[in-house]
């Protein structure tokens, strides 16, 4: 691959965000960045913001497309519509289904993986979450009931074993029997443990924290909220040193003002954007199936077909980028960061994904002034 330096008017780089300059990527991998311009091709994108690619933590799926089909070629074709959309990483997560259906998933996931090239022009996969089935029927959400169960750590080797040890998070809610030894075991492998789909009082969520859980799943919905007399799960959420809340940030399943409330309450150094992106995200609106049971997409927002309970978002993280931006929450460099090196960071896949290092592969997401994405490149190809 070519040489080449991007031009624009600020770069968000780790230490700081740097104002003009270039930034250069030599055979897909950062360079660096320098104030005066390289001996080489530069693409100028003069006006723009770049970022580092975003990064998804949250997400079912994309275009059609979800981790329940078990199918490598439609986690392939996700990729690719993602990144065409501004997000070069995500998590491939995966729904309550029986164990061997998640299993199944997880190799799925897996193979389409194992299965990629330097050719492959696409958001990267960073790693699994398990999103179930260790919830509370309590705040089952669109989750399936049928398919709750108990935290095991003998359950969960058994995935990750299929996974090829790619599962980065899974999550539980607090109050189930085994929690707090099922987030110490996780703990201890390097996997993140989430708390959410929970009812557990503040007690019961903070001493899973206490074990080892470090984030908080889509912070509001499906938990127990916030109460003067029990601060439950989004108390908690809001005031545990050092852990991570996500917020799906479309407006409908948390509005701007909670969603300020808790980047007051928790620093948006802690806070992730994420997307909870069904599989039917990016198409037209209709009735789709998710995670096993029917849904009906239309506002821009995904209901369960038997009545009016959200079923999950059709969300972009750029859109969501720009939404904290418009609401005026963070600025645009704290919201570019919350969607990448933050959400990394919660994951504990910071140490590949979420920076412009030197050496690192040369994913950049590139907003215009007004927030709106501009151009995504993956390894230092433009996606088209």
């Amino acid at each position: 691959m070519s040489t080449f330096a991007i031009k624009a008017a600020s770069f968000v780089l780790p230490g700081a965000t740097m104002q003009g300059g270039y930034l250069t990527i030599a055979d897909g991998k950062f360079v660096g960045w320098s104030e005066e311009a390289p001996d080489c091709e530069i693409h100028d994108l003069s006006g723009c913001i770049v970022g580092p690619g975003l990064v998804d933590t949250h997400i079912h799926g994309f275009y059609n497309h979800a981790t329940t089909d078990r199918d490598p070629a439609g986690i392939d074709a996700s990729s690719v519509e993602l990144a065409r959309r501004g997000t070069t990483c995500w998590l491939p997560t995966t729904f309550t289904e029986s164990v061997d259906q998640i299993a199944d998933s997880c190799a799925a996931i897996a193979a389409a993986d194992e299965g990629r090239d330097e050719s492959f022009v696409g958001a990267r996969i960073g790693g699994i979450y398990l999103e179930g089935p260790f919830f509370t029927e309590a705040h089952v959400g669109a989750q399936n009931p049928v398919y709750l169960i108990d935290p095991s750590v003998e359950v969960f080797d058994s995935w990750q074993e299929k996974a090829g040890g790619r599962i980065v998070k899974s999550a539980l809610a607090a109050e189930k029997d085994g929690a707090c030894e099922y987030c110490a075991a996780l703990d201890a492998r390097g996997v993140v443990t989430a708390i959410g789909h929970s009812d557990a009082h503040h007690d019961e969520a903070l001493a899973a924290v206490n074990a080892g859980a470090s984030c908080f799943v889509h912070t509001y919905n499906g938990q127990r909220g916030l109460h003067h007399r029990d601060p439950g799960v989004t108390g908690t959420a809001m005031t545990t040193n050092g852990t991570y809340a996500e917020i799906i940030c479309d407006g409908k399943h948390v509005v701007p003002a909670a969603i300020k409330a808790l980047v007051s309450a928790k620093g948006w150094e802690h806070t992730v954007l994420i997307t909870d992106c069904l599989g039917c995200g990016g198409m037209p609106e209709g009735e789709y199936m998710s995670g096993g049971l029917p849904v009906v997409m239309r506002g821009g927002l995904c209901y369960l077909r038997d009545g009016n309970s959200i079923a999950g978002s059709v969300l972009t993280l750029a859109e969501g980028v720009k939404n904290m931006v418009d609401w005026q929450i963070v600025t645009a460099e704290q919201a570019i960061r919350m969607a990448t090196e933050v959400a990394a960071r919660s994951a504990r896949i910071d140490d590949r994904f979420g920076s412009i290092k030197p050496g690192r592969d040369a994913d950049l997401t590139v907003f215009n002034a007004d927030m709106t994405l501009a151009a995504t490149y993956v390894g230092g190809t433009l996606v088209k």
